[in-house]
Order: C-alpha cells, then structure tokens, then sequence
C-alpha cells in the first residue's frame, strides 16, 4: 500500500518537514571532525564583534589559553588556522589572502612570501632554538651529556648504527627547514652564507645523505611530530626546544625517561615566531590586530610565555622562569644564543629542491584508492586532479612534494576486489602511475582491508631501514568486503612492521574505521571534503 496517497496534503508537510529535522540532526551527530592539528573553533565566540582570521604554525597551539583569554577580555573573536609555515609562505604569495595576520615559525616565511609587501606591524613574539632531544639513556651512551656536540658528532653515531631520529619534512615545515639548513651550515665547515656554490661542494651530497639517512618518521607538523613521539618508540626528534620540554613533562606523566636536549654548536637555528597583520583596508581588524600585538608582547605575557619554554629574547630567561629549562634536561637557559644565517630566497629553494629530489632518505609510498561505485563522477574527477599534483613532477614541484631519484611509489586500485597494483622507482616513470589512474572507471564494492592487506604485501619487499615509508588510504565509504578491520589490524601485526596508514576521508567514509586505523599504526586522518588535493598535499607531506 502507498502510504503518501492516504494522508493529506497538510500531515504529508509535516512528516516532511520532520523528516528534514532529522536528516540534519544526523548530519550533525556524523559531521566530521576538524582535521586535527590544522582547523580549531573560533577562541571566543563567533558572535564578538571582530573576527580575525589566522593563519599560524601549529606550534603555536600550546599558547591557546594565552588567545583564548584574549579573546574574551577584548571580545574579538581569534579564527585560527594551522599550517606549515613553507606553506603559510606560499599563502602569502598569492594574489588573494584569505587571513587578517600570519604566525609562521620564522621571519623568514614572510620575507619570502610577501612579494606585494602587505604585512605589516610584523614583531617577534618569542624565540626558540631548533634541537635534538635523545633519550637521556642513549644520550648518555654517547658521550652527549654534558658536552658540546656537533653536527658532525651526530653525523658519527648515525653512520655507526646507534642513533635514529624523527624530524619534520624540511620541504613543509619550519622545524625541518631550519634543521636542515643547520645541517648544510655545519658540514659545509660554517661558511659565512650558504650559496650557490656551496650546494655543490664536493662531498656535501655524501654527508648530507648519510645524515638524513638517520630519518625514521618524517611529519609535515611539528606539532604532530610531538603528538607522534609520544605515541611511539623512538631514539630522538629533532624539533623546537619548546616543544621537546612540553615532551619530557608528558613523559615524566608516562613514566618515561625524558630526552635530554642537544643544541649543536655548528648548526644552531632559530625560530622567532613572528606576527604580522595582512593589510586589506579593514580598519576595525587593524585596530584588533594591534591589541593582540600589544598584549601578546605585554611583559606579563611575555613571562606567562616563557613557561612554555619559549624564550623571549636571545639573553636569557626570568629567574621566576628558570625551573622549565631543567639542567638535568640538558636544557641550557642561559647560553647566548648564536644562530646560523639563513641563505637568501633563491639559495634557500635550491637547497629545498636538492633535499627534495636528491638529499632526502627517500619516501616509500603505497596509495591504496578508491574506485567503488560511489565514487563515480564528481569523486573520481576529484581523485584524479589530486593524484595529479603528486604525480605529474610539474605540478607537484610547485609544492616541493616531488619525487626523488631513489624513491618507490606504489598505487594500488581497488573496488569491490584489489583492480591493480602499479610500481614505479624513482622520478624518471613517476608519470606512468598517473595515467593508471586517470584511466580508472568507478564501479563495485569497497573491499578496502583487502586492498591494504596487499599493500602489506607488496610493501613486505623492501628493505624499509633504507626508506621512509607510509600508506596513503583515500575512501569515501565503508569496508564491504570478506574481510574486517579486526582481520587487518591482525594482518598488520603479524607483518610486524612500523609502517603508518595515513587515511584520507571523503563522502560517506567511516570516520570511525580510519581514525582507529591512524591511530593503531601511528599516523593521522586528512579531512578530503573541503579540498581533497589540499587532503592530498599534506598527507604527502608527511614521508
């Protein structure tokens, strides 16, 4: 019987307009998470009468209370966004900047991307020092305690077999960047400024790979860097002194050793988180930038930073300050700082190419796709014009995220079976995969732990000591085949390998599956819906 044909025109409104109702209160009870680490809720409330919009480090998270009070004693509203800092430059650099103020990492990233010249009121908000934190343990083990210790020492213990460390990609992050650039300073004997012509000295190639080689886990965030460390078992990060001695109180609550802070004498870089306003004409967010300008360099505040671990001048630290840079830390509060000189625009993206596409452990990276039924149209249209800023080199060079000469790349297809399974080593074929998958038609099931069950399989091959690897999932559904997440996680253990599943969500996908999935090998959830190349960009970004 029709049901819709005995009621009337009046009571069939109604049931519609119920219907309505609940369709959105559970659009709300599903409504995907912000991407963690990246998008927060506005400090303050929405309804204040300014908003700024800003674009920041994600090492600036650990100052939110600091905002979040601002916020509300001055009722204007703090949007904050976080992104790495290369890629706040980039932002810059466009002829349309979607933010009120930029907080990158380092002055650098503004001086780089602010070709039109249109931040203004840029002041320094705190320094901090990019170093080693080691296990203290192992530390001592190696004749770091109490010593200075050069880049060329650690060079030594990596070539040795005895240490490996974590560290952001130089290519997407400040933290990475400025390691890295300290890394070139120190084993290119401390030249006055890195040129040209240093890049290719020779011997720096051979040095500056054995180096890197150290790399275990790379991140695109080095907030995330900290999130991951704590999670995993690992020797040492390289990473903002700030953030190592947020590290060791974490791990004092863990009961864990803590890591005892190295500050490489040959290669010490700085960053100096600096703030600036995005002049777009509007003079009531001008006069709110400023407030927040003036309290955030007020001296209460500034010594309520200082407990962050952030320094506030290269002099030294309040005496009231002095218990967070633990001596038995290894941390050091009240050496002058010296830092490194950072090479000039063109230098510094010569030397981002070369780390890119030469210098860098290189990446193993397994994409594992969807092409289920659902994703027929708009989806797949979107799927391909994303793999097509990694993998046509290109377009993925204008994000720094192209392939090197020793890396591997795997793209395996799936639906309701695993479709194919496509290999490529190296930058020269890189191009091939492309056309793999823009050839691929939706159709099917989603037999997606199927589908990463392989790529264990295909993975199982390599040596992975000699590569960074990841497994980039992308789905916009559930898992509909024999096998289940429970069958996976088991498959995953057995194969006893460390190797993160990075998952990218779209559509329909099970958030619930992925963030288990992210969270049982370590790795994260990309949010595909707003921008799924955006998606891409970044989970690449992180091997």
């Amino acid at each position: 019987m029709n049901f819709t044909e005995t009621i009337s025109a009046k009571k069939r409104s109604i049931a519609l307009a119920l219907l309505l109702v609940l369709v959105l209160l559970l659009s709300a009870c599903t409504k995907k998470p912000a991407d963690p680490g990246e998008n927060k809720p506005t400090l303050g409330e929405a309804s204040y009468p300014v908003t700024l919009r800003i674009v920041s480090g994600s090492e600036n998270k650990e100052l939110e209370p600091l905002l979040e009070r601002f916020a509300r004693e001055n009722r204007i509203a703090l949007d904050m966004k976080y992104q790495g800092s290369v890629e706040i430059s980039r932002i810059l650099s466009q002829d349309d900047v979607p933010y009120d103020a930029v907080w990158p990492a380092s002055s650098m990233w503004i001086s780089i991307g602010d070709t039109k010249h249109r931040v203004k009121y840029t002041e320094s908000v705190s320094i901090t020092p990019v170093v080693f934190g080691i296990r203290e343990s192992l530390a001592k083990e190696l004749g770091f305690v109490g010593k200075q210790v050069s880049v060329r020492d650690i060079l030594t213990q990596i070539q040795n077999g005895r240490l490996s460390f974590c560290m952001t990609s130089a290519t997407q992050s400040n933290s990475g960047c400025s390691a890295y650039i300290g890394f070139l300073y120190a084993l290119l004997n401390n030249p006055e400024i890195i040129t040209s012509e240093s890049l290719q000295q020779e011997g720096l190639k051979a040095d500056i790979q054995a180096l890197l080689k150290g790399v275990d886990r790379s991140s695109g965030s080095s907030e995330w860097l900290k999130t991951l460390f704590l999670q995993g078992d690992f020797d040492a990060m390289v990473n903002y002194e700030s953030l190592i001695l947020s590290t060791n109180e974490e791990l004092l609550k863990q009961g864990r050793e803590p890591l005892y802070l190295v500050y490489p004498y040959d290669g010490l870089s700085i960053s100096d988180a600096p703030l600036g306003y995005v002049d777009q004409g509007d003079k009531k967010k001008e006069e709110a930038f400023l407030k927040l300008r003036d309290f955030l360099l007020s001296s209460d505040i500034q010594a309520e930073i200082q407990r962050y671990g952030r320094r506030t001048g290269y002099a030294g630290i309040l005496p009231e300050n002095q218990d967070v840079w633990r001596k038995e830390w290894g941390a050091d509060s009240q050496s002058i700082l010296s830092p490194i000189r950072m090479p000039d625009s063109e230098v510094l993206w010569e030397a981002l190419g070369l780390y890119q596409t030469q210098f860098r452990k290189p990446s193993l990276t397994t994409y594992v796709l969807d092409f289920s039924g659902s994703m027929s149209g708009d989806p797949s249209r979107k799927l391909k014009d994303a793999m097509g800023e990694i993998l046509l080199q290109q377009r993925a060079a204008k994000n720094l995220l192209q392939a090197s000469q020793q890396e591997e790349n795997i793209v395996i297809l799936f639906s309701s079976e695993v479709i194919s399974i496509n290999i490529e080593t190296g930058n020269s074929d890189i191009e091939k995969l492309n056309s793999v998958v823009s050839r691929q038609a939706p159709n099917g099931g989603t037999a997606m732990f199927e589908a990463l069950d392989q790529a264990l399989e295909t993975i199982a091959g390599y040596e992975l000591e000699n590569y960074t690897p990841a497994i980039i999932l992308m789905t916009d559904g559930q898992a509909n085949g024999s096998m289940t997440l429970d069958d996976f996680l088991k498959s995953y253990t057995n194969h006893g390998r460390n190797i993160p599943v990075f998952c990218i969500s779209f559509g329909k996908a099970d958030l619930k599956t992925l963030n288990t999935l992210a969270e049982r090998t370590h790795a994260r959830v990309f949010d595909g819906d707003k921008n799924l190349i955006d998606a891409f960009k970044k989970a690449k970004g992180y091997n």
